[in-house]
């Protein structure tokens, strides 16, 4: 057979797991709006989107490349941490089929017992405060019960999760400690392509690992983040910087060792480095990290819009001259696109003066802002160019505030129900409410004796079991965000509620 077979290339977030290394692999082939078979994602994005040609000057002498890399590797190395998170699952204990039936029907441990097991991840992170904040990616303490950076200088602390966003996989935590060595932040919209950058991190758990690569490419959107029903906002850094399991969330940073990017993915069929990486740019580290540091939740700046990138089929499908551009599907109600004026056939090429040839770049733009801030838009509408100004939105259609939301906003003490209620309930398990206080149960109608049951049907076994639901439904993409519950009162009468959890 002489044809040649395709090569799919998966997408690895680089944090290691367990004792030997492995990683999450995304599929990177991807499927269009319309529902047809798209290109592998490396091939994907059009790098003349972002290049600007120039004309070729033999006369104009350049000045030479810095390619001593020494200072910026000497500048960063002490700031970049190795980070261990424990997640400690569930698993469940070894019985026979008689142990299993004796319990079913006498009640006895519900026929079930349980041993938590821990998962190791081992990732990085960046320091850029003396007083201990540290930036990270979502996915590498993602879940965790225990979080532990070790220093470059071998001391180890226990950090505290400050917030994430999973939207840009980013998350910031907190050590007890002062006078720490920080990286300082550069600007990643200079970064050109074709520039030195060092990648500092700790790859297989080898410590302050330093590798040198060049920008290979701007405002990648690699659907990385979006996989499922996550909403993710993507304008990575491209370069070809040796980056491996372990690397995830340390430092990408330019030759006079300032922070350009949070190193975060690599295309890889083995789950290890196979010639390109991804990074996340300061542009949006910056903004998201201020937010949960002052607020504990990132204020989301919408639009309010669907769209498309435009290329030379999209164009002669939708009848529309332009080839570069973001085009415009369909717009939300109440949205600030819609008080804007904007329609369904628009193509945007600007935002504040900056052009948005692609969606990612659109994307990062309007993520650079918060609810209520305007901003400048300019489209075509046909062969009319206009502009409008926007007042950006939350998710909920306000300019307010969004407020960070933990568990106690449930408002309730919860117990594992011992083994006298399982046997006279004639259930199996179950998180008992002993007490209420003001909060979301209360105004859902609970009342205290509830046995919860099922969280958006799965079943309730312990009390990390509804954080765990909790955390689930905060982070997912939906509006909405609701907890059906189903569970019995101590008369044995079952109830169901709906519990929303609203971030206003």
């Amino acid at each position: 057979m002489n044809s040649l077979k395709k090569t799919l290339l998966g997408l690895v977030l680089v944090a290691g797991v367990s004792s030997g290394v492995s990683a999450w692999v995304y599929s990177a082939m991807q499927s269009d709006a319309s529902g047809s078979e798209g290109a592998v994602v490396v091939e994907a994005v059009d790098g003349s989107a972002y290049a600007t040609p120039t004309a070729y000057t033999p006369a104009v002498a350049r000045p030479a490349v810095e390619t001593d890399f020494t200072k910026a590797a000497a500048a960063t190395v002490n700031a970049v941490v190795s980070i261990k998170s424990t997640v400690m699952q569930q698993q469940r204990s070894s019985s026979s089929m008689e142990e299993e039936f004796f319990k079913y029907f006498f009640g006895q441990g519900g026929g079930r017992s349980y041993t938590p097991q821990p998962r190791i991840g081992m990732g990085s992170g960046v320091i850029i405060s003396e007083d201990g904040y540290v930036v990270t990616n979502n996915h590498v303490i993602d879940g965790a019960d225990k979080i532990e950076v070790t220093l470059n200088d071998k001391r180890t602390f226990t950090a505290t999760l400050v917030g994430t966003d999973p939207m840009t996989d980013l998350a910031l935590i907190k050590v007890d400690a002062d006078d720490l060595p920080i990286v300082r932040f550069g600007d990643s919209d200079k970064l050109q392509v074709g520039e030195w950058v060092l990648a500092v991190g700790n790859p297989f758990q080898l410590n302050s690992t330093v590798t040198a690569g060049i920008v290979s490419a701007k405002s990648r959107n690699l659907g990385m983040i979006s996989s499922g029903r996550t909403l993710g906002i993507e304008s990575f850094i491209q370069t070809d910087a040796a980056v491996n399991p372990g690397n995830s969330g340390g430092a990408l940073v330019n030759t006079a060792g300032e922070l350009v990017g949070i190193n975060t993915a690599i295309y890889s069929e083995t789950g290890n480095y196979a010639g390109y990486s991804f990074a996340i740019p300061t542009t949006i580290v910056s903004k998201v990290i201020t937010d949960l540091k002052q607020y504990g939740t990132v204020q989301r700046a919408m639009l309010g819009i669907v769209i498309h990138e435009m290329n030379d089929e999209y164009s002669k499908e939708k009848k529309v001259k332009l080839r570069k551009g973001v085009y415009v599907e369909d717009v939300a109600e109440r949205s600030a696109a819609m008080e804007a004026d904007l329609r369904a056939g628009d193509v945007i090429v600007a935002i504040n003066g900056v052009e948005t040839p692609t969606p990612s770049i659109l994307q990062e733009q309007v993520a650079r802002y918060r609810p209520g801030d305007k901003v400048k838009i300019e489209f075509y509408r046909g062969d009319d160019k206009k502009s409008a100004d926007a007042i950006l939105k939350n998710s909920h259609g306000g300019t307010e505030v969004t407020k960070a939301m933990n568990i106690d906003m449930l408002g309730a003490t919860l117990k594992e129900i011992d083994d006298a209620t399982k046997s006279q309930l004639r259930i199996r398990g179950g998180v008992q409410i002993t007490e209420l206080s003001a909060g979301q149960f209360k105004q859902a109608g609970i009342r205290e004796g509830f046995v919860i049951l099922d969280i958006n049907g799965v079943k309730v076994m312990s009390v990390k079991n509804v954080e765990d639901a909790f955390r689930t439904i905060i982070k997912g993409d939906n509006t909405d965000k609701v907890m059906f519950i189903k569970g019995i009162y101590p008369n044995g009468k079952m109830a169901y509620y709906a519990v929303p959890l609203s971030e206003q």
